[in-house]
């Protein structure tokens, strides 16, 4: 290309984070669960309904992240990012004035809230791989990162930090709806902030210093290079004819499950288990909320780490290991629960390998049916996280109301084992993956 003058690429990174932070909010869902089924409160959902609000959240989200990936190309990353900041600042203030029932809350926070996320939430992804090829799985993470930490914004805020959800009352509504009022407000502004430098390349931009891989031809019938990943572009149709998709989707369905489970139920699994082992309910309370805040912190490490890590031993191999490691302390983590120590350790563990996903994955879509059109396809890929987000937290709310009402743990053992054998099964899956031939 001609050497004109380009916007420094590290901005795109910068915006990127700032939308993310605001999207990772639906991740905080666990600091308002004990309110909202807290009995005689202002609320009174069974543990069922509030996981149904995260879950829905979760699923309209990956089903509007298609549409968002048909969209991008006619709107432009700039526009669509936009969009989606005033869908989900709009949500959350609805869910802040009006959210007294559990209608109303699955609606705008769940249903608008999660749609919000969607539309915004593939363009720093998509926007991020363009002006990175040469760093696709490092800047993938990093794009993605503000998602894991903004839960720790937003859960501290809520609780420890500032005690929102005990302090605010705006208007009568009470702490949980006053911070849903605050909270759309905040990602209202700060998704439109970052939306400003959501701008695609100029056409034939090459990092400076990097020289694009040939993709090697496949008359000779050889595989491709490993440098060559991402230089064959599969619309999504020819994507979904190939059993790589499936391979893809169900390994992500798999890990995802598992880490979903535990943002739901984190709170509640930390009070149970640690109350259990003689801690007073504030004591466990507060504990459970420093492994949540904890497990969203290592879950923005985990993206960057296992992005950047991926670009040195490839995907398939950094999503075998992601899985296996997430399997084994899944199996662990009933044990782990009944001391603080170890329960805070379980849930980095378990954050960091969730965050995993939203590098590795992602960057496998690329690799596998290419750089152009990763935002679309991607989106087909995506659809299984929002099925992963309403099977993990149903199964560990059927558990819960299971006990009816009580505080016994051993109600946790078999949600936390189903996790993780699917998360052994992704590992399987994924060492029989390989790339696919484009004919």
């Amino acid at each position: 290309m001609t050497k004109q003058k380009v916007m420094n690429r590290w901005y795109v990174v910068i915006g990127a984070v700032l939308i993310q932070l605001c999207l990772g909010a639906i991740y905080a869902w666990s600091v308002f669960t004990p309110k909202l089924t807290a009995k005689g409160g202002m609320y009174e959902f069974s543990a069922t309904q509030a996981a149904w609000i995260f879950s829905i959240g979760l699923l309209v989200f990956s089903i509007v992240m298609i549409l968002s990936g048909r969209m991008l190309a006619v709107t432009g990353p700039r526009k669509l990012a936009s969009i989606g900041g005033i869908v989900l600042g709009a949500g959350y203030i609805l869910g802040g004035l009006f959210g007294t029932s559990f209608f109303t809350q699955l609606l705008f926070i769940g249903v608008i809230g999660g749609a919000g996320i969607g539309l915004a939430y593939v363009v720093p992804i998509a926007v991020g791989v363009k002006w990175f090829p040469d760093k696709k799985g490092m800047v993938t993470g990093l794009a993605v990162a503000g998602f894991g930490f903004g839960a720790t914004i937003w859960v501290k805020s809520a609780g420890s930090w500032f005690g929102l959800i005990n302090n605010l009352n705006f208007f009568g509504l009470g702490g949980v709806q006053s911070v849903f009022l605050l909270y759309g407000i905040i990602f209202l502004i700060a998704v439109l902030l970052g939306s400003i430098v959501m701008i695609d390349p100029p056409k034939g931009y090459v990092p400076e210093g990097w020289t694009p891989p040939q993709p090697v031809s496949s008359v000779s019938g050889s595989k491709p290079a490993s440098a060559a990943l991402g230089m064959t572009n599969f619309e999504s149709g020819e994507m979904m004819k190939t059993p790589q998709f499936y391979m893809t989707w169900v390994t992500f369905l798999f890990s995802a499950i598992a880490g979903l489970m535990v943002i739901y139920c984190i709170k509640l699994f930390g009070i149970d288990s640690l109350k259990a082992s003689g801690m007073t309910v504030e004591a466990a309370s507060a504990a459970a909320g420093t492994a949540m805040a904890l497990y969203a912190i290592f879950n923005g490490l985990g993206r960057i780490i296992w992005g950047t890590v991926s670009d040195k031993i490839g995907r398939k191999i950094s999503i075998f290991l992601m899985c296996l490691f997430q399997g084994i302390i899944m199996l662990l983590f009933y044990k782990m629960g009944s001391a603080v120590a170890t329960l805070i350790i379980g849930s980095c563990i378990i954050g960091f390998n969730f965050g995993g996903n939203f590098a590795l994955f992602p960057a496998i879509t690329a690799d596998y049916f290419g750089n152009k059109n990763v935002g679309l396809n991607y989106g087909f890929i995506f659809v299984s996280y929002g099925i992963a987000g309403v099977i993990g937290p149903q199964i560990a709310g059927y558990f819960k109301d299971a006990a009816k009402g009580g505080g016994d743990p051993s109600i946790w053992v078999t949600p936390f084992i189903i996790a993780g054998v699917v998360c052994l099964l992704g590992a399987a899956i994924t060492l029989l993956s390989k790339p696919p031939q484009k004919i």
